[in-house]
């Protein structure tokens, strides 16, 4: 090597140890021939410790059959490679260091496969780049976790942390539509609470609050995972009950209504004692509409308000008629 070529060398040599970012190359029998400063910070693995030995003997915590495939793929295809951190979170588990992403544990690495070709042209090694993403991904996790909240909000009655009423019309809307479609079955049901003013006139709105939110929760707590919770506004409320006839949705507002007569709501002093009434809707052609669908539900609603309340009734034409 001439003395031009040698200081050549050298100086790359110290470019590829003051990388910042992890720098290794293997052969095609997985032995590491180069082992950057990088890369012996993080693992704490030395370059004499590595260095003429296979990868996976020094290193055994790594994906070893991904890993294979992605080098093999570039020494037989002479073509670059990269796993991104979205869909690998880190080939080396390395800790973060970082003070403006101390929410990750470890580091989000995006790495990048390079083959590397002798002076015959064949491709004699690859090189491996670990790049240090993860301030990028802790920003973006960021952006979809404040996309979401705020998703969240746009969808969520603040009072009950059920769905609000523009949120559970388009619910009702698919719903619907779901239904004309494959056939199903699918029940809506409407509620309210007894005498409610007479609530806030005897106890005030903080009192009246706290009776709405123990309605949400008891209806949270009688619903299934399928069904759709809403308040529609003030005191009322609505579930979409899929896959459920007109009978079995009556069990489930029994079931309800009879949980609350017997419940009190204990506040600022005041033990609530109070009923609701309730009205049931199965799908069927009678239902021109998701909106007439709510409306022929209401119909019941009213029916029971109108007879007693504390009560719930299920639909019928002879109520319209």
């Amino acid at each position: 090597m001439t003395p031009n070529e040698l200081s050549d060398f050298h100086w790359a040599m110290q470019i590829i140890g003051d990388l910042d970012a992890g720098l290794i190359v293997v052969d095609h029998e997985y032995k590491v021939c180069a082992w950057n400063s990088f890369m012996q910070s993080y693992s704490g693995i030395t370059a004499d410790k590595i260095l003429g030995k296979v990868l996976f003997d020094v290193v055994p915590d790594l994906p070893e059959a991904w890993l294979r495939r992605k080098i093999n793929t570039s020494f037989k295809l002479n073509s670059r490679g990269f796993s991104c951190w979205e869909d690998r979170p880190y080939l080396f588990k390395f800790k973060n260091f970082s003070p403006i992403s101390n929410s990750l544990a470890e580091m989000r690495q995006n790495v990048t496969f390079s083959p590397l070709t002798s002076v015959n042209g064949e491709v004699s090694h690859v090189s491996l780049i670990i790049n240090d993403v993860t301030d990028i991904a802790k920003n973006k996790i960021h952006l979809i976790d404040s996309n979401e909240k705020l998703s969240n909000l746009s969808r969520t009655d603040g009072l009950t942390q059920l769905f609000n009423r523009r949120y559970w019309e388009n619910c009702l809307q698919n719903e619907y539509e779901r239904c004309q479609l494959s056939g199903s079955t699918s029940t809506v049901v409407i509620f309210d609470i007894d005498h409610f003013k007479r609530v806030n006139d005897t106890y005030g709105h903080t009192v009246g609050d706290q009776v709405i939110r123990h309605t949400a929760d008891e209806l949270r707590k009688a619903s299934r995972a399928s069904d759709i919770c809403g308040r529609y506004g003030g005191e009322e409320f609505t579930v979409i009950l899929p896959d459920t006839c007109a009978s079995q949705a009556l069990y489930f507002t029994e079931r309800l209504r009879k949980k609350i007569e017997k419940s009190v709501v204990s506040c600022e002093g005041h033990n609530v004692k109070y009923t609701m009434s309730l009205g049931i809707c199965e799908l069927s052609p009678n239902q021109t509409s998701y909106m007439n669908w709510l409306e022929h539900a209401d119909k019941a609603l009213y029916f029971s308000k109108e007879n007693g309340r504390n009560r719930s009734t299920v639909f019928e034409l002879s109520l319209i008629q």
